[in-house]
């Protein structure tokens, strides 16, 4: 058996929320395959059916993001399921929106609901990190991925999601380089935003990619200001 958790928060005031992209490829993956309806158990709710000829649990869980590592742990130890048995989806800061990537281990990132998984069932499973993009400043972080995603995003949103599901035989197969590429093919042309952006993002990092650009403020040259930032940095403006 393998375990697909999406991660996210329950409530129908977090269902569209840039932090329930993990629910939402978990949502799109048990309407394509036709799995059975959602029910609950392991302080989840969870589906069952079959991809690529395996026997497959989507879980998604129902403890708070914070704490999603208890209800995967959970049912990790009802099957007796080791962390090459669990792939998890969910939302990624540090990626362009749009963009996927799949790992296996690493750190959280900063992620409290893959810190938890960590915490619970060890670090040595796959990520399906689904890129958000970052506000561009760490203190508009919680607001920004508690906030629904935009119209604009649904440009991107909804491809990304049919592409997951389309291909997530892949993933059962452990074809991770596959599934990333079917997926990027999906969404060719769609992440783009406006025309020319992935020209200029050739060469950078996809942490920078994932950062808007911020306006740089001008240093006075002159005046009290001037002197003040003179005697603060210990230099000559």
């Amino acid at each position: 058996m393998l375990l697909i958790a999406g991660l996210g928060n329950p409530g129908r005031q977090y269902a569209g929320n840039r932090h329930n992209v993990g629910f939402m490829a978990a949502d799109a993956i048990n309407r394509r395959h036709s799995f059975s309806p959602w029910s609950k158990k392991f302080n989840a709710l969870v589906s069952e059916g079959r991809l690529g000829g395996k026997k497959v649990l989507l879980m998604k869980p129902q403890t708070f993001m914070n704490l999603s590592g208890q209800a995967v742990g959970e049912a990790m130890r009802f099957y007796k399921l080791t962390p090459d048995d669990l792939i998890v989806t969910y939302d990624e800061l540090d990626l362009a929106p749009g963009k996927l990537r799949v790992k296996r281990g690493g750190g959280a990132g900063g992620h409290n609901g893959i810190r938890s998984i960590d915490a619970h069932c060890g670090k040595d499973y796959r990520r399906v990190r689904i890129g958000i993009g970052h506000p561009g400043d760490k203190d508009r972080v919680t607001g920004y991925v508690l906030s629904d995603f935009s119209k604009s995003d649904h440009e991107w949103l909804e491809p990304l999601l049919a592409a997951i599901a389309d291909n997530a035989e892949l993933l059962v197969r452990s074809d991770d380089s596959g599934f990333m590429n079917k997926v990027n093919l999906a969404l060719r042309g769609q992440t783009d935003g406006r025309k020319g952006e992935t020209a200029a993002a050739k060469g950078q990092s996809h942490i920078r990619q994932a950062r808007p650009k911020t306006p740089s403020m001008p240093v006075p040259q002159t005046g009290p200001m001037a002197a003040i930032l003179k005697k603060l940095l210990g230099r000559e403006q």
